[in-house]
């Protein structure tokens, strides 16, 4: 990694994005620009060497970027994601791959009920063991107004951001030994909800207490719990419903640090957590926000 002073108001896209949309659920490889999410000017020191990782939304966005990076730290990686992204799946396998670690591809739609404990069987089986899962799949689509929201997206986005949660941990827990460690993505939302994001945030927020809670409960077992609260960042998940087409050019321009994030800045505290350099560090939620919003 480049260690040299760089401004963080331009060390990434600090102008206005272009106009743009996708469908539900999006592709990074379409959108413009595209994210900083491969982490190339990444060194790893074999902090996570010999250990196996799960990452749910592994193919784009924040999941992608800490795939790589725990690969680039000597980890074999399984990424879940939706079948309509495979090809940004087939994308991050092929970076895992270059860092020399495996890569498995798990199509999965957690909308469904047991789909997360599938994920961690194959996981299982394909990896040979687990002790790092990353839980970071997530929907979020903008609605103007509960009575706008429906029913269907509620369920969906619990589905997805939280119940899987429950789930895929149940599975998970078992197979993993003293050392192991469990992440969660919550949001800044989770602290500062938006009011057109009402179940996206509601979902985030129990991120906090379920992680928290989790933490707790896996402590006497050496399983360490945290959490990562990123703000406004560049992925899939905007430019597909996240925000508004006419919010979307001035997105992230609203914290201290006047941008949005990228994907590869988001990754270093995933990793710094999954590392034994977090060894103390378990309960907690790191925001990596780029600031307060200015008022």
């Amino acid at each position: 990694m480049d260690n040299k002073l760089s401004d963080p108001l331009k060390r990434y896209h600090h102008d206005d994005f272009p106009k743009q949309s996708q469908e539900y659920p999006g592709l990074q490889s379409k959108m413009d620009p595209v994210p900083a999410g491969d982490m190339n000017d990444y060194e790893g020191h074999g902090l996570l060497k010999g250990r196996h990782a799960l990452i749910t939304g592994g193919d784009s966005g924040i999941g992608r970027s800490v795939a790589i990076g725990f690969a680039k730290e000597g980890a074999d990686v399984a990424i879940q994601y939706l079948p309509e992204e495979e090809s940004d799946a087939k994308d991050t396998a092929e970076l895992i791959k270059k860092a020399g670690r495996k890569a498995v591809l798990l199509p999965a739609d957690f909308r469904k009920r047991g789909e997360a404990t599938k994920v961690v069987e194959k996981a299982v089986k394909e990896l040979g063991s687990l002790e790092l899962l990353v839980m970071n799949a997530a929907i979020q689509q903008n609605v103007d107004g509960i009575e706008n929201l429906s029913m269907d997206q509620v369920h969906d986005t619990f589905e997805v951001n939280i119940i899987s949660m429950f789930e895929m941990a149940k599975a998970a827990v078992p197979h993993m030994k003293p050392g192991s460690v469990i992440l969660t993505s919550t949001s800044l939302e989770g602290f500062s909800p938006s009011p057109i994001l009402l179940d996206y945030a509601a979902t985030k927020a129990a991120i906090v207490s379920f992680s928290i809670n989790l933490a707790q409960s896996l402590a006497p077992k050496g399983i360490r719990v945290n959490s990562v609260a990123p703000g406004p960042v560049w992925t899939p998940l905007q430019v597909c419903g996240g925000q508004p087409t006419d919010a979307l050019a001035t997105f992230g321009q609203q914290v201290l640090l006047k941008r949005a994030g990228q994907p590869d800045e988001i990754a270093h505290v995933y990793i710094f957590l999954a590392s034994n350099l977090a060894s103390y560090v378990t309960g907690q939620v790191y925001g990596a926000t780029g600031g307060p919003a200015i008022n």
